[in-house]
């Protein structure tokens, strides 16, 4: 294990290239009536406090912090939001703001965020990063990321998925068949064999007994990798912001992109891209971190119980 997990970890020359999207622009519709009852108003889960003294979204903001600067961070919001994510993010520069008109799926999310990056660093590897998830290690989780990111700077062309070790036979998850044999000796990141989105408890149970993985929806690629994946998997989407390039980190921005969110239909990564054959896709596995993406109420009590070690509660 890389001796940067249980210290500082010190930037690099390499280090100083790397940047990361952090994702917080999703409703959280199916664990509203859940935060509706904590903070008496329907506020989406990332800016909750579900797991520990601060909201995810924070959570999320110092564990990234621990291999990408703050300066090299973009964090995709939606404007609908911002009675939520107004306090928390007092202190960034509006550079590092991606604030959508509406919520349209992770998709142009993600575009949006990478056509901003292009213009400052189109050659540099990029961690997506979702920022509603339970880890339960921020360092060894971040040294997964660490290693994902060394292996981009290997070899340009890839995108490395982490893949969480299941414990159950979840369908509420997407689901990642790792090859047999690593891409390089004596580094454990596997070909992508196969991708499954949501699948059917039938298939989830086939999933968990071939030793599959969870899919964490933390990717690592260079931007323009992840730019062509978007020519290529949604030519119209991309095609679409094309006409609002030119107008990206300029006082037109914000009108340019109220326009085009009008028209835009809602485009899901995982479904549209990711479980599409064809692409360079690698899983890095992800051992001894607890993960949850607390998508309902049942897994948020799960993860509470276990924080407060109370394991009698997991099947509660």
């Amino acid at each position: 294990m890389d001796e940067r997990v249980n210290g500082s970890m010190d930037f690099g020359d390499s280090e100083r290239s790397r940047w990361a999207i952090i994702l917080a622009g999703g409703d959280g519709r199916r664990l509203t009536s859940y935060t509706r009852q904590l903070t008496g108003r329907p506020t989406p889960k990332q800016f909750c406090r579900l797991i520990g003294r601060t909201s995810l979204f924070q959570q999320t903001m110092e564990r990234l912090s621990l291999i990408v600067g703050s300066d090299h961070t973009l964090t995709a919001l939606t404007r609908t939001h911002e009675p939520y994510y107004a306090p928390l993010i007092a202190n960034l520069s509006p550079r590092q703001l991606v604030i959508q008109p509406a919520n349209r799926d992770t998709a142009p999310a993600i575009l949006y965020c990478l056509l901003r990056l292009s213009l400052r660093a189109p050659q540099a590897p990029v961690a997506l990063i979702p920022s509603d998830r339970f880890v339960s290690d921020d360092h060894l989780f971040m040294w997964h990321v660490e290693r994902a990111f060394r292996a981009v700077c290997r070899q340009d062309d890839l995108i490395v998925l982490l893949g969480i070790p299941p414990e159950t036979a979840e369908t509420g998850y997407g689901w990642i068949e790792p090859a047999p044999d690593p891409i390089f000796a004596a580094n454990p990141i596997y070909p992508v064999r196969g991708f499954w989105e949501k699948p059917s408890a039938e298939l989830a149970q086939e999933l968990f007994a071939r030793q599959c993985l969870w899919n964490s929806f933390v990717v690592v690629a260079r931007v323009h990798t992840l730019l062509h994946v978007f020519e290529d998997k949604l030519p119209q989407l991309s095609r679409d912001f094309v006409r609002v390039l030119l107008a990206l980190e300029t006082e037109y921005e914000s009108q340019a992109v109220e326009r085009l969110y009008r028209r835009l239909q809602p485009a899901n990564f995982s479904q549209r891209i990711l479980a599409h054959p064809g692409l360079n896709l690698v899983v890095l596995p992800v051992y001894g971190v607890q993960w949850s993406d607390l998508g309902d109420a049942r897994r948020v009590m799960q993860t509470l119980c276990r924080v407060r070690n109370q394991g009698s509660c997991d099947d509660g």
